[in-house]
């Protein structure tokens, strides 16, 4: 089968983190890449999720900075889950 060039620009500190990781698995980059593309046509799809970052809202963020306070009181109330449960229950 022939085979073609593929020119791609990569950040050169990613392409230099990911060529010490396929290296470290057997493989160079266009090795890599030729597994990559052959799971994309094999899935017909991106063989991984790909979504935008959401940023939790205000309530979410008030919610985890609540547990983090009470994670480090050390007066805050522990419940076992069975003690949980029970409180959940009245």
């Amino acid at each position: 089968m022939p085979s073609s060039i593929v020119t791609i620009r990569m950040d050169s500190e990613i392409k230099k983190q990911a060529q010490a990781i396929f290296n470290d698995l057997g493989m160079d980059m266009t090795t890599a890449m030729n597994i990559f593309v052959r799971q994309v046509i094999r899935e017909q799809a991106i063989p991984f999720r790909v979504q935008k970052n959401r940023e939790p809202n205000r309530e979410t963020l008030m919610a985890l900075l609540e547990a983090e306070r009470l994670v480090s009181d050390p007066a805050a109330k522990r419940y076992t889950v069975e003690e949980a449960l029970e409180e959940l229950k009245r």
